[in-house]
Formats: C-alpha cells, sequence, structure tokens
C-alpha cells in the first residue's frame, strides 16, 4: 500500500513538471489570437481548435508558435484568409516574427507601435486599405518589413512617417504599389543597416536625397512612380558603391548619366529607360561588366559605345549613328559640347537628332537661337566650326566668359551676345567682325564693328580705402575707377563720388565678399560703396558680385535695395549703394543694447514685416519674372531713418523660370533659415523664402536668432523651438520679447503673427502660404496698430491710408519729387544709399496695386 502511495506522488509530481513547463498561454495573446479568428471570414482555414484557449498548447494550435506562454510567431502565409486584422494586435508584445503575405486580408492595418522585439513583418500581396500614423512608432528591433502591393489609403496616399529613421537595424524596407506619396526622406540615406530598398510603383515626387551617397544600399528600386514621378539629377547614385542592382525607369529624372558611374564596381543591373536623360553616355559605362543595361526611351545624343554590359538596350533616342562603333561628324561633336555646356537645354535636344546638322548643306553657317532661355557657358568647340558667319544668343542668360578661341573663326562676321551675364576679358575681335554685348551688366556696352560706338556713362569714383589693422599688408586704391552707373543709356546718372577718409572710421562693415565704406556724392549726399577683397575674388564671390548686378538692373521696389552704380576695373569689384542710417534690422532685435540703441516696439516690428512681406511678395509674383532670395534673415533687412525696412544681398538669387516648379540647385543661404526641402535635396521654390521669412517673424516675436548653439539644446533652432511652444498661450506668452511688455491687448496680434510664422515655417512646402498671404495678414495689423500720435502713416510723402485712386494720382505727381527708394549691401553693419537722381513712384512699381 504504502508503493502505490509513493507512485501516485511521484506521477503528480511529473505531472505538475510538465504542466509548469508549458503553462497557460498569456491571457492577453489568447485574447488577440480569438480576435483575429473572429475578424475572419473564413476562420477554418487555420484549423484552430473552436474551444480552445490555450495557443501554446500542448498541442500547439497550427501556424502559431510559442517562448514559454508567449506567442512570438504566426507564420499562415497563402491560405487564402479574408477579413481583416483586430487593432489590439500590437499586444503581443514578445512577437518577432509575422508572416501573413499572400492572403485577402482588409480593412485598415493596427498599429504596431510598441512591437519592440518584432524583427520580420511579412503582410504584403494583400487588401489592406488603411495604415495609422503611429503603425511603425517603436519597432526598435525590425529587421524586414514588407507590405508592397496593398492598397493604402488609396484616396489621399501617405507619406514616409519619421518614425522609421529609428528602425537602425532594417535591412529590408518593400513597400512596392502601396499609394506612397512626396519626396523621398533623408534619412533613409542614413539607415546604417538598409541594404534592400523597393519603392516601386507609387506616387513619389522630388529628387533622390544626397545622403543616398554614402548609403549601405545594394538594391534600389524607384522605378515607375506615377503622378510625374521623382525627377532631378542622378548623379548621386554615382556615389552608392554597394550598388548591384538599380531600377530607376518610368520616371523623369533629368540630366546626364554620371560621368563616374563606372565607380560602381558591385552593379549587375542598371535600368534608367524611360526618363529624361540627356547627353552623351560616358566612357566609364560603356566598360562596365554588366548583366543588364537598359537605356531605351530617353534623349541620350552624340555616338553609340560597343557596350561590353551582356544584355544592352538603348532604343529609342537622339544618337547620331545608327550602329555601335560609330562617331559622329565634327561639326555634330562640336555642337553636342556647345549643348553640355548649355546644361543641354530640351527645346533644342529634341530638334538636334542624326549627323547632319544641316539639310541643305554640309556646313554650319548660322547658329541663331535668340530669347531660348539657354543657361550655361559658351562652348570653345565652337570654334572648330570654321564656316559659321553668325553667332546670335541674344537675350539668354549665358555667364562666363567668351572663350578666346573665338576670335579664330576666320568666317565670322556676327556676333550677337546681348542681355546675357557673360563677365569679362572680352577677347579682341577683327574689325570685319561686329560684336554685340550690351544690356550685360559686366561688360563695357560697345558694339564694335559698327560706324557708331555706343555711348556710356561713367561715375567716377575717387576712392580712398581704410588702412589694414594689426600689420595687414595695405591695399592702394586706384586714384580714379571706373563705376557703370546702373542704367549706363542715361548720361544724367554721371556723378563723382568721393570718399575723404583714410583710416578705419569709414569702415561700416566686413563680410566674406569684402569691405563696405562710407562714402559721399559731391553734393554731399551719403553713400556706402562695398568692395570686393583681392583674397576673395573667388568664382563663387564673382558669381554673386554678377548675380547681384544682374537681378538688380531687372527689379524697382521701395522694399529692394537698388543699386546705384558698380566697377570693374581690372581686379577690383565695387558696388554703390545708398547710406541707410540704422542698419541691419539683426542690430536691433539681438545687439541693441551693446549699440546702446533703442529695442523695437511692437509697432515697429510689426511695420517691418509688413515691408520685408511686401518686398518678397513683389520678387515672387509681381515682377515681370519670378526671383528667389535664398539668403531671407534679419542681417539682410537694412532699416532707413523712419525704420522702414527693406531686403538686401541679391547675390544668392535663383530665377526661377516657373514659380509652381521647383529648381535643383547647390545649397546656399544661412542655417537657422533654410528650409528642410532646400536644405536636404536642395530643391528650391518661393517657399523656401516663404520658411525665411517665418523664421524672421519669429525672430521678431522673441529677440532671439534663428540658430544660437549657446542656447539649451530644446531651443537652439529658434523654428523647431517656436513650433513646439506657439499652441500653449503661457509658453507663447513666456517666450515674447521681455522689452515688448505683452499685454492682454497685444497678445491678440501676436498671436496671429505667430500663426502666420508657424504656417510659413510648415514642414511641407505647399503647406506654405503665399507671400501675398502674409501682406494681407499683416496689413490689417499694421492699420491697427499704428501709433496713436500720428494722424497719417506717411512714406516719402505719400499718404497710405488713402484709397488706391488717391494713392496713384499722388505717385503720378511724386516723379518730379525727391524720394529715397531701396539699396544696400549684403554686410549685417552695411548701409544703403540715395539715388544720385530721384526716380519716380511709377518707375518704381509693375504691379497694379503698387504693393
Amino acid at each position: 500500500m504504502e508503493g502505490v502511495q509513493i507512485e501516485v506522488f511521484i506521477l503528480f509530481c511529473f505531472g505538475l513538471i510538465i504542466t509548469m513547463s508549458y503553462g497557460a498561454t498569456n491571457t492577453n495573446d489568447v485574447k488577440v489570437l480569438n480576435d483575429f479568428r473572429k475578424g475572419l471570414e473564413n476562420p477554418e482555414l487555420l484549423k484552430w481548435p473552436e474551444e480552445g484557449d490555450d495557443p501554446c498548447g500542448p498541442p500547439l494550435w497550427p501556424h502559431v508558435y510559442c517562448s514559454g506562454d508567449r506567442v512570438n510567431q504566426i507564420q499562415a502565409k497563402n491560405l487564402g484568409l479574408r477579413g481583416s486584422l483586430p487593432q489590439n494586435f500590437n499586444q503581443l508584445s514578445e512577437l518577432y516574427n509575422l508572416g501573413l503575405q499572400r492572403n485577402n486580408l482588409s480593412g485598415m492595418l493596427p498599429t504596431f507601435s510598441g512591437l519592440s522585439k518584432l524583427e520580420f513583418a511579412f503582410l504584403d500581396y494583400n487588401a489592406f486599405d488603411a495604415i495609422p500614423a503611429d503603425f511603425f512608432n517603436g519597432l526598435s528591433s525590425i529587421r524586414v518589413l514588407s507590405l508592397e502591393e496593398n492598397p493604402l489609403n488609396t484616396s489621399s496616399g501617405w507619406s514616409f512617417p519619421m518614425a522609421l529613421e529609428k528602425s537602425e537595424q532594417l535591412t529590408n524596407l518593400s513597400l512596392v504599389h502601396c499609394n506612397l506619396v512626396g519626396p523621398l526622406p533623408d534619412f533613409l540615406g542614413t539607415l546604417p543597416s538598409l541594404t534592400n530598398l523597393r519603392l516601386s510603383g507609387n506616387k513619389l515626387s522630388g529628387a533622390i536625397p544626397a545622403t543616398f551617397a554614402q548609403s549601405s544600399i545594394q538594391v534600389l528600386w524607384l522605378n515607375n512612380q506615377e503622378g510625374g514621378g521623382l525627377s532631378g539629377p542622378i548623379d548621386v547614385i554615382a556615389s552608392m558603391t554597394f550598388l548591384r542592382q538599380v531600377w530607376l525607369h518610368g520616371n523623369q529624372f533629368t540630366g546626364t548619366i554620371p560621368q563616374n558611374i563606372g565607380n560602381l564596381t558591385s552593379l549587375q543591373e542598371l535600368n534608367l529607360n524611360s526618363n529624361q536623360l540627356v547627353g552623351l553616355i560616358p566612357e566609364s559605362l560603356e566598360h562596365m561588366d554588366l548583366e543588364i543595361l537598359v537605356l531605351n526611351n530617353n534623349m541620350l545624343m552624340g555616338p553609340i559605345p560597343k557596350f561590353k554590359a551582356a544584355n544592352v538596350s538603348y532604343a529609342n533616342n537622339f544618337f547620331c549613328q545608327p550602329e555601335p562603333g560609330l562617331e559622329c561628324a565634327p561639326q555634330v561633336t562640336a555642337l553636342l559640347d556647345f549643348l553640355d555646356k548649355l546644361n543641354y537645354p530640351s527645346s533644342l535636344v529634341s530638334d538636334w537628332v542624326g549627323d547632319e546638322p544641316c539639310t541643305r548643306s554640309t556646313e554650319v553657317s548660322i547658329i541663331n537661337l535668340p530669347e531660348h532661355k539657354l543657361n550655361g557657358t559658351l562652348s570653345p568647340s565652337l570654334a572648330k566650326i570654321d564656316s559659321l558667319l553668325e553667332i546670335r544668343l541674344e537675350g539668354n542668360n549665358i555667364t562666363g566668359s567668351v572663350p578666346t578661341n573665338f576670335t579664330k573663326l576666320t568666317s565670322l562676321r556676327l556676333l550677337d551676345l546681348s542681355d546675357n551675364n557673360l563677365v569679362p576679358p572680352m577677347p579682341k575681335f577683327h574689325n570685319d567682325v561686329k560684336v554685340i554685348i550690351g544690356g550685360n551688366p559686366l561688360l563695357p556696352n560697345q558694339t564694335n564693328g559698327s560706324p557708331r560706338f555706343a555711348v556710356i556713362a561713367l561715375l567716377v569714383v575717387y576712392l580712398f580705402l581704410c588702412c589694414r589693422k594689426n600689420k595687414k599688408s595695405s591695399l592702394d586704391a586706384p586714384s580714379s575707377i571706373v563705376v557703370h552707373p546702373r542704367d549706363p543709356s542715361d548720361p544724367d546718372n554721371m556723378v563723382k563720388i568721393a570718399v575723404s577718409n583714410t583710416t578705419g572710421k569709414n569702415e561700416l562693415g566686413r563680410g566674406g565678399f569684402g569691405t563696405v565704406y562710407k562714402g559721399e556724392l559731391e553734393d554731399g549726399t551719403k553713400i556706402a560703396v562695398k568692395r570686393m577683397e583681392h583674397g576673395a575674388i573667388s568664382n563663387k564671390a564673382l558669381e554673386e558680385f554678377q548675380a547681384e548686378i544682374a537681378v538688380l538692373s531687372k527689379v524697382r521696389h521701395r522694399h529692394l535695395v537698388s543699386l546705384l552704380g558698380y566697377s570693374i576695373e581690372g581686379n577690383e569689384r565695387l558696388l554703390v549703394y545708398e547710406y541707410m542710417s540704422l542698419g541691419a534690422l539683426s542690430q536691433h532685435l539681438f545687439h541693441w543694447k551693446s549699440l546702446n540703441l533703442e529695442p523695437l516696439s511692437w509697432s515697429q516690428r510689426l511695420a517691418i514685416a509688413l515691408d520685408v512681406a511686401r518686398g518678397m511678395e513683389y520678387l515672387h509674383s509681381l515682377a515681370r519674372q519670378t526671383f528667389i532670395h535664398r539668403d531671407l534673415k534679419s542681417s539682410n533687412i537694412l532699416l532707413g531713418d523712419d525704420f522702414r525696412a527693406k531686403v538686401s544681398d541679391f547675390g544668392l538669387v535663383k530665377h526661377a523660370p516657373d514659380s509652381e516648379k521647383s529648381v535643383v540647385t547647390k545649397l546656399a543661404g544661412t542655417f537657422g533659415y533654410l528650409a528642410p526641402e532646400y536644405a536636404v535635396m536642395g530643391k528650391i521654390t518661393t517657399k523656401v523664402d516663404v520658411f525665411s521669412y517665418g523664421v524672421v517673424l519669429m525672430e521678431l516675436l522673441t529677440g532671439l536668432v534663428a540658430l544660437d548653439e549657446s542656447r539649451p539644446e530644446e531651443s537652439r533652432y529658434l523654428a523647431e523651438w517656436f513650433w513646439r511652444i506657439k499652441s500653449s498661450k503661457e509658453k507663447l506668452m513666456s517666450a515674447i520679447d521681455p522689452v515688448l511688455e505683452a499685454t492682454e491687448e497685444t497678445f491678440e496680434s501676436i498671436t496671429i503673427v505667430s500663426e502666420l510664422a508657424g504656417h510659413c515655417t510648415a514642414r511641407e512646402a505647399h503647406h506654405r502660404p503665399d507671400m501675398s498671404h502674409a501682406v494681407n495678414v499683416l496689413s490689417a495689423l499694421v492699420e491697427k496698430w499704428q501709433p496713436v500720435d500720428d494722424e497719417l502713416d506717411y512714406y516719402s510723402g505719400i499718404d497710405y491710408t488713402r484709397p488706391l485712386p488717391q494713392m496713384l494720382k499722388i505717385w503720378k505727381e511724386a516723379e518730379s519729387k525727391e524720394f529715397s527708394y531701396a539699396s544696400t549691401s549684403s554686410l549685417e553693419n552695411s548701409r544703403g544709399s540715395i539715388a544720385a537722381r530721384p526716380l519716380g513712384f511709377a518707375d518704381s512699381f509693375t504691379s497694379a496695386d503698387a504693393r
């Protein structure tokens, strides 16, 4: 009997051990799985027990795997399941592998927020139609994520979640045909483990981020984007040295194939077909040992190389010869280099096809391309076409200098390069050649080979520069410097500018461009002269010097600077402006105590904000062309005696052919004011200026500079910090510049301006307003907050409270009277000047409402 009892006891203990080793499945996990089953139309396909409540068993439920009492895997792919996933799915907190691909699951995806142990998630080839905003939050362990072939957010699309930036273990991301919209985020290029990125068949737009250059990506699928597709150059891929497979076909990529694409030694497959790529095929691509190379349906030119690739397709391009290995005619080769230096304008590329540039003659005699919106430089290769009689390129935007070998064109009789942006030196042509170069701001306005020479009005500057401090070598100023007035056709603008000081007290400021000096006209009118330092005459500095003259020669507005004159004599580069006694806005916001200035009042700040908005509105939408400033900031806003503001520094301005389209350019400007899309991708529209303007508004509100490394990290970047606190009345009140002593009465307008600043600095460019909206918002506030002791707000003798017809009448009457019109330098301490001959208001505006 005693032996039997011992046996029973042993069996009991053994059973207890077995029970403890399995245990009951976690109740939360059980609930999630049961909810999953209830949401299916055909749960029987799972073969789960109808009455079971212990998925971890024993026995285990089919397709479910556990670790202890927790579910850590679900593998139910390709079962034909129909239905939806439960919204509490993220309570499976131990889940690390999920395989539900190739079913018919639909509805909204549940959030995966908090599934920190999830490493593999396969949800591809289902019918999920929505994805929550927090789906990707906390996926810190995710390695493979596939959502491809799901019609997510079909009507509006969805953009890349920033939360993925923290998924540093991610190696494979597949979102093919998922209705992704918007640009590629910068962080995709910085994820340290990402090797496979498959994003085909979405609605992505914009350029490939520059951050992709140093990424570890091996497989890159960006092909067949709908709605216009990805655009811009593809230069960045030549730096992605790990690439094995590249699919870029079916987009709107432009520019040339990178010359250094041969650096991609691991590349096996390259698909570039159905884009807008131009130019010659790089020699390095010809010698790459590829398995597949597809170049169909582009605008590639020149000869067809003898490719080393195993499978090559290059149909429907603009090659000069039909077979590989045949060279283009010499004249065609020269003309192709001419196109290359002009960045392959699409209007010409589509017409310049084949190996015969002329239909009736074998010799090219005339190049006739006036007002074709050409951008770039002149190619010396044109000198190889000795049959040229005429070169007519007037009315474009050609930069750089005229190649000296153009003088060797023995048949040339006419060279018309007028109305461009060419720079010296100008070659000396034979007298038989008529050279027309008027309208190039940096070239002397003359025509040779004609009976009469153009008469150029000159400004003679007697400039005695300041002595260098701290034993620096001094630069002797010439006794006289030729200065071309802004309007060289008007001899009345000829004046003498005298700078009477030879010591440092005439120095107004210094910057990367050079030094600004205070001077006087003969009649005693104060001016400012900006002189480029000899050591600063780099290509970049010359470009900015040229750009400032080019822009200010085309625009006039009371809130933009005007150029009085400029000089190009030998190594001297001078810009002449009017003197503005109150200097830069930044001095009055950030340095007023150290400079013993009075702080700006709220009404003054409102008026300044409105002045700047009107100036920028003119640049963006009211001038004859659309201009993008690119460097709007408080140190580039200058104040006159009456605290009226004018925008300065046009050295970085870009002309936008279409204000609705973006231009991709090299990064310039000032950190703290740069819009995200510009800082990351170099893509600019007028909305990058709107972002900078929003930051200036924040500076006016807070008295804080846009970027200050000495501030705590959370408030180091003003725009980012202001966005976080602007919605809280208490936090906003505490953030306002203490000198304003904000009351409940003023706080109403402060709130309006802070909301405007927030809208202007929206992350997405299309969410930012136009500058005209800022003008409308601020106009009402300025009218309300104009000083109570001023019955009328006069500006240059004009009452802006009058009805528009009366204002127009007064402007016409003012044409014969003197008034100040904007001019300044780009340095923070620089000042502007007063026009030598007064201009009328009618000459200062092109818009009907005279904004």
